[in-house]
């Protein structure tokens, strides 16, 4: 018998491996990465020692006392999952300070040596199982706490990594997706990927694998690409290879985003995961006192826009310091999900199409006149680093546009003045200020501006215009009629939504 469960787990194993979907030069995505891309929507939850501390990167040095969440209820953080219509969520197992969510026999940094040892990944997971969501872990490459991270022979390192690996990917089901992170702390051929992305594919063949900052301008160098860069096929490489999908957070894909990524010579088709955080403040674990979420019509867009061209998106929904996810955020999501009306094994809904995309554009003024950092045209680009600057208080920017093209939404995203947080240790936390402070929407009709918009509130992080009826015009013109600062404008798009 002993015999006859040895050839059959050996048999089973070389059939997975046979299968397991490993990266292959393609211009059409494989099979994980096509699950991947249906599942397109997930929830990060960030969790650890940091939720206890304050900290968004902490050294490993904290006390595992600090850990103490006194109402801890993992299936409620799934369950707001579920009911928000995320299909997958991803967790993080492991940040940069060490400290594991499991109990793992290679660490003393773990919940096992805390006051509350609930094994936070096997109760996700069984969530997960309970309430037909995907299961995915988040595992941080840098450890400030583990020992043979520092040793000089880094093969002692990518052990260790795989012994935590083999823990998570044997202990606890099915894994759709490992991101891991931390990277920049070593070169890029020190982490033994290859190695990692290996072990990943025998124990779980169809998971998707990648690491943050993947693809660089140049092979073999660390010079980052930024993923609104990404706009020609086989220009940029991997940094990380193997990888499955491309990463960089918390940054946001084009519009005109492509797939073909270069390494040896040979192309491989790479979708891209967005990562956004639901505070406002983008930080990543949950602080002490509630911060306020992001405003319904950004959240509304940048689903739209993350989730489009075959990309995934995941948003970050901390549970706090008690062990739960606080109700204001719970409702933020849940919300978000009812009003794009995502519908269990449906597809997600689309945005409308987008009639102003490199559209021809006209301004009055140009930060300093320069045209190509600055010009009006970035505001149509479809990239969101890329931007329109005035260099007055009372600019108007005019957009051209097929008068057989009909339309009835109108969306901004302006560029704003940034706050950094003052608290130690706070790296990310910021505070976002309007210039823009009223303005009118204005349409070219019968050879003249008619007003079809007008407000006198600041835009907000993203503001959305929706109009009872369609509209059909050759030029939309955004007419600022007053300002804080001179205005900026990251995308303005007109879209025909149906």
């Amino acid at each position: 018998m002993k015999l006859t469960a040895i050839f059959l787990v050996l048999f089973f194993s070389s059939i997975d491996m046979a299968f397991a979907q490993q990266i292959s030069p393609s211009n059409i995505p494989n099979k994980t990465q096509q699950l991947q891309i249906k599942r397109a929507y997930g929830m990060f939850m960030h969790f650890g020692i940091n939720t206890f501390s304050g900290d968004e990167w902490s050294d490993g040095t904290i006390s595992v006392d600090k850990y103490n969440p006194t109402k801890l209820d993992c299936d409620q953080w799934v369950r707001v999952a579920r009911d928000a219509g995320f299909r997958y969520v991803l967790l993080t197992t492991k940040h940069h300070d060490g400290f594991c969510l499991w109990n793992s026999k290679y660490t003393d940094y773990d919940v096992a040596s805390t006051k509350v040892k609930t094994d936070i990944v096997a109760e996700v997971s069984k969530a997960c199982k309970k309430y037909g969501l995907e299961f995915a872990v988040y595992y941080s490459l840098w450890d400030r706490h583990e020992p043979t991270f520092n040793d000089k022979d880094p093969q002692k390192y990518i052990q260790f990594m795989q012994n935590q690996l083999t823990e998570l990917f044997t202990n606890y089901g099915p894994v759709c997706e490992l991101w891991l992170d931390g990277g920049w702390k070593r070169k890029p051929g020190e982490w033994g990927i290859d190695q990692v992305y290996s072990l990943v594919k025998k124990l779980q063949p169809n998971c998707a694998v990648s690491v943050n900052h993947t693809i660089v301008n140049a092979e073999g160098k660390r010079n980052f690409t930024h993923p609104d860069s990404m706009t020609v096929d086989n220009k940029y490489f991997f940094q990380y290879f193997p990888s499955d999908f491309r990463l960089w957070d918390p940054k946001i894909a084009n519009k005109f985003d492509k797939k073909q990524y270069l390494h040896n010579g040979k192309s491989y088709y790479l979708p891209y995961e967005h990562t956004l955080c639901l505070s406002r403040e983008w930080t990543w674990f949950q602080k002490s006192v509630p911060r306020l979420v992001r405003e319904s019509d950004e959240l509304d867009e940048l689903f739209y826009w993350c989730t489009d061209n075959d990309n995934m998106l995941v948003i970050n929904v901390p549970p706090d310091n008690t062990g739960r996810i606080r109700e204001n955020e719970a409702n933020a999501v849940i919300a978000l999900g009812q009003r794009l009306g995502i519908k269990k094994d449906k597809p997600l809904p689309k945005n409308g199409r987008f009639i102003s995309l490199k559209a021809k554009t006209s301004t009055s003024s140009v930060l300093e006149n320069k045209q190509s950092q600055f010009g009006s045209q970035l505001a149509v680009d479809g990239g969101m680093e890329t931007r329109w600057a005035a260099s007055d208080t009372l600019p108007e920017l005019i957009i051209d546009l097929n008068n057989k093209d009909r339309f009835n939404k109108i969306t901004i995203f302006e560029y704003q003045d940034v706050k950094k947080s003052t608290i130690a240790n706070d790296i990310f936390s910021n505070y976002r200020f309007n210039r823009i402070q009223s303005y009118n929407i204005d349409i070219w009709k019968n050879e003249c501006w008619q007003t079809i918009y007008t407000d006198n509130r600041p835009l907000g992080d993203c503001k959305v215009i929706r109009f009872p009826i369609y509209y059909q015009t050759s030029k939309v013109r955004l007419k600022v009629t007053q300002a804080s600062a001179p205005p900026s404008i990251y995308e303005i798009n007109i879209i025909d939504f149906k």
